[in-house]
């Protein structure tokens, strides 16, 4: 039986939550932790991606792409960037 706890403890700043699990299976965090060591991250970092990733799992495809669609148009392109006449460039290269 895997038991999570979630807590919250105050720092200087605010209030941060503590996440806690006992009885983890032994294969899986030790498949969790050379995963982490792969990617180069911390335990934590790994415990957050993979949460992001699940709950992101979790909502609907179209609402995916909807929130897809908002970030991408969210970004400040430089006037320089949404200038570039790509087909001009594709034509160039292709002529090459």
């Amino acid at each position: 039986m895997v038991v999570i706890v979630c807590i919250l403890y105050e720092t200087k700043k605010e209030n941060m939550p503590l996440l806690q699990v006992r009885d983890f299976p032994e294969d899986i965090y030790e498949e969790f932790t050379f995963e982490a060591h792969r990617q180069n991250r911390t335990i934590a970092q790994q415990t957050i991606m993979l949460i992001k990733k699940g709950l992101g799992e979790a909502i609907s495809n179209k609402e995916r792409r909807r929130r897809a669609v908002e970030r991408t148009f969210s970004r400040n392109i430089p006037q320089e960037v949404k200038g570039v006449d790509y087909v001009k460039l594709v034509r160039d290269d292709r002529n090459r």
